[in-house]
């Protein structure tokens, strides 16, 4: 997985977590496309005590998915989910019954609303 596609995951799954400064450095960096040296300007701080914080936070983010692995998880059940609307084409392929693809389509809708 890309590793700004994976922090940006990590980031919605435990970001609440996180203290209120390490949140706003993780936003306007990766959110914002701020450079540590804006974002050190507008927190009146230091370039270099940006990047240790943010560099922290990710250490921090990357701990939480290491003991709880819900990143992992939400990414094996949006495969299985994926899968499962796979197997349903392929039964809908080899059964014309009106109620079969019926329920088909009605499983179909469920599995799209989980994946959105």
């Amino acid at each position: 997985m890309d590793e700004l596609l994976k922090l940006t995951l990590l980031y919605d799954f435990y970001g609440e977590l996180l203290t209120e400064k390490q949140k706003q450095v993780y936003e306007f960096h990766y959110q914002n496309d701020m450079s540590f040296s804006e974002i050190g300007a507008e927190l009146s701080t230091s370039r270099q005590a940006v990047r240790d914080l943010l560099k922290r936070t990710e250490k921090i983010l990357f701990g939480y998915e290491e003991k709880l692995h819900l990143v992992e998880r939400f990414a094996q059940q949006q495969k299985a989910i994926r899968k499962m609307k796979v197997i349903l084409d392929e039964i809908k392929i080899h059964d014309d019954n009106p109620q079969v693809e019926s329920a088909i389509l009605a499983m179909k809708e469920i599995a799209d609303d989980i994946l959105s």
